[in-house]
C-alpha cells in the first residue's frame, strides 16, 4: 500500500489538510492540488493511481480535469468530492468518466472505504497506467486511439501525433456537440501554454485532409464561428 499514490484536488485547505492526514495514516501517499489546472499539471507530470477530486475548483472546474484526465487514461479511478447535491452533477460526473461521487459532508471513515475499494477494482483490471483499447469507425475508417492511427478505407496506414489523437477523441466523444475553443485548450493543450486559435485551426484542417471526401466542403469536422467546432459523423 506504501507505494499507492493519490492525488487530492480540493481547495479547501483545511478539508485537503484533514483527508490528507487520514489517507496517510492508512499508509498512503498523497499529493494535494488547491486549483484544477495545478492538479492536471501535477497529473501529467506524475503517477498516480486514484484521484479524488472536487467539482467547484479556482482556475478549472472538476469536470473539466475529470475530462481532461480521461482523454489520456480510461483506468486511472476518480472519485468525485462535491457538496453539490444536484443529481444532474452527479449524472454530469458519471457521463465523463468518474468511478463515484461522495458528497459533502461526508464520513472520513466512508471515504477511507470508498478509496479502498476503487483501488481494488482498479488492480483487478489491471495496469492501471495503460489506456483502454478504444477504436471508432467511420466512413470505412478506422480510428485506433490506443496505437494513435488511423486505417483509411484504401488501407492506408495515418500515424497521429499525441495532440491529434487527443483532440480527435475528443470532438469523437462530444459527437454532433459544439465543442468552444476555450474547452478543448483546457482538456487537449493543458494548464499554462496555450496556442492560437490558428494552430487549432490548423488541426481541424488537417482532420478535413485525411477523413473528407471534400476538405473544402467539410461534412464531418465543422467550424462554428465564434464558437469552437464539431463533429458529426
Amino acid at each position: 500500500m506504501s507505494n499507492t499514490r493519490i492525488l487530492l484536488v480540493e481547495d479547501e485547505q483545511s478539508l485537503a489538510d484533514t483527508i490528507k492526514l487520514n489517507l496517510e495514516m492508512e499508509g498512503y501517499k498523497v499529493q494535494w492540488a488547491a486549483d484544477g489546472k495545478k492538479a492536471l499539471k501535477m497529473f501529467k507530470q506524475e503517477r498516480f493511481d486514484l484521484i479524488l477530486l472536487d467539482v467547484m475548483l479556482p482556475e478549472m472546474d472538476g469536470f473539466t480535469v475529470c475530462e481532461a484526465i480521461r482523454l489520456e487514461n480510461e483506468q486511472i479511478p476518480v472519485l468525485f468530492l462535491t457538496a453539490k447535491h444536484s443529481s444532474s452533477d452527479r449524472v454530469t460526473g458519471l457521463k465523463i468518466g468518474a468511478d463515484d461521487y461522495l458528497t459533502k459532508p461526508f464520513n472520513l471513515e466512508e471515504l477511507l472505504l470508498r478509496v479502498q475499494v476503487l483501488l481494488k477494482r482498479s488492480q483487478r483490471n489491471g495496469d492501471k497506467s495503460a489506456p483502454v483499447l478504444s477504436n471508432y469507425s467511420f466512413d470505412d475508417f478506422n480510428i485506433n486511439f490506443s496505437e494513435m492511427n488511423v486505417l483509411t478505407p484504401d488501407g492506408r496506414k495515418l500515424n497521429l501525433t499525441k495532440k491529434e489523437n487527443t483532440l480527435l477523441k475528443l470532438l469523437i466523444e462530444r459527437k454532433n456537440e459544439v465543442v468552444s475553443r476555450e474547452h478543448i485548450l483546457e482538456t487537449v493543450w493543458g494548464y499554462d501554454i496555450y496556442p492560437s486559435t490558428r494552430t487549432i485551426d490548423n488541426f481541424i484542417v488537417t482532420f478535413r485532409k485525411y477523413f473528407e471526401k471534400d476538405p473544402s466542403n467539410p461534412v464531418h469536422f465543422q467550424s462554428v464561428r465564434g464558437v469552437g467546432y464539431r463533429f458529426v459523423e
